[in-house]
């Protein structure tokens, strides 16, 4: 509910842009009655090349850095923003396992950012569990903070 009020005062829509919660973000939002008032929609960006295609992560980026790596959750969320109507996004990329753990990017490793007007804030975390507990625990992070961001910018 917070949420919803902190976008319908500002008269601001929300972007999602997720990989390894596979659209969870965006289900979690629309499970609020109204929430059509404030959640513009939802990217799905599992592959690579759907990164690139939908939200114009470059190419380049991926490879230099992977797809779960701080430079590719920040272009994620910009892409988000301006490939809809919002003016808020989070993003997030990241291994949500039981395969595809690094030791640099171990299972659990989680980038996220958020475009909040023209801030842009991004921050990794490590989660416990299994994949399940890595995906509910990676939506309620995104929310949760997407929520303190937005209550640290000044009303427009």
């Amino acid at each position: 509910a917070l949420l919803a009020d902190l976008l319908l005062q500002k008269r601001w829509l929300l972007a999602t842009a997720e990989s390894c919660t596979g659209g969870l973000i965006a289900g979690a939002c629309t499970e609020r009655p109204g929430s059509s008032q404030w959640l513009d929609c939802g990217f799905v960006s599992y592959s690579n090349r759907a990164k690139t295609a939908l939200l114009g992560v470059p190419a380049a980026l991926i490879a230099a850095h992977g797809a779960v790596s701080e430079p590719v959750a920040r272009a994620m969320a910009q892409g988000a923003v301006q490939q809809s109507a919002a003016q808020a996004s989070v993003a997030v990329t990241g291994v949500a396992g039981p395969d595809g753990g690094t030791p640099d990017k171990p299972v659990g490793t989680v980038w996220f950012a958020w475009q909040v007007g023209d801030q842009l804030i991004s921050e990794m975390v490590h989660f416990g569990g299994d994949r399940h507990a890595v995906r509910q625990s990676t939506v309620a992070h995104a929310l949760h903070r997407l929520v303190q961001h937005l209550q640290a910018v000044s009303p427009v």
